[in-house]
């Protein structure tokens, strides 16, 4: 069967503002208002799902989703860099730093290697099977953007020239070993670039 699945990362805070590894922050005002004023621009589904951090969930309640939340979209293990600044990590431990951006299997933080996350991510995608062939998920931009590089079959160092912005959608359609994509847009309305 095949199976759309919308993939909606989530609205803004203030790690993603300071360029801080993400771990359990939730959205800003900004953030917030973002995501109400696009509550009725979201498709409708017969399965919404919501990775669990507060960023995801909050996103999800402020879409107005009966988002179920689904731990398999968590985002990214960052282990002991979770919470920290790139900038702060990087000067502190410019080898760990650069063994991670170069090396899919490195974990130097002591979580998830991205060869670890595109794994679970794309396991999860591959089992999806909604109740009308159709998911929509809010989920951090990591997860988005290893089920773009599941989906595609692209080698692992592809996922660091996928860029992801806030409140937009990454259509997915296909099955197990066979994915469309249709990256970054808006749910729906003003292209992207325009304030909703």
């Amino acid at each position: 069967m095949t199976v759309r699945v919308m993939l909606v990362s989530p609205a803004m805070n203030a790690a993603l503002r300071e360029a801080r590894f993400e771990g359990d922050a939730p959205l800003d005002r900004s953030g917030r208002e973002r995501a109400r004023a696009a509550a009725g621009l979201v498709p409708e589904t017969g399965l919404a799902l919501s990775g669990p951090s507060e960023r995801c969930r909050e996103t999800a309640a402020a879409l107005g989703l009966p988002a179920r939340t689904e731990p398999a979209l968590s985002g990214w293990d960052m282990a002991r860099w979770a919470g920290r600044g790139l900038d702060e990590v990087a000067a502190a431990e410019p080898a760990a730093v650069a063994a991670w951006l170069g090396d899919p299997s490195a974990a130097p933080h002591g979580g998830e290697s991205l060869h670890g996350l595109i794994g679970r991510i794309g396991g999860w995608l591959d089992a999806l099977d909604g109740p009308d062939g159709t998911v929509l998920a809010v989920a951090e931009a990591a997860v988005v953007r290893a089920a773009v590089v599941h989906g595609l079959g692209l080698p692992a160092q592809a996922f660091w020239r996928l860029d992801v912005a806030p409140l937009t959608l990454t259509e997915l359609s296909g099955r197990s070993g066979r994915w469309n994509v249709a990256l970054g847009r808006p749910p729906a309305g003003p292209p992207v670039g325009d304030t909703w």
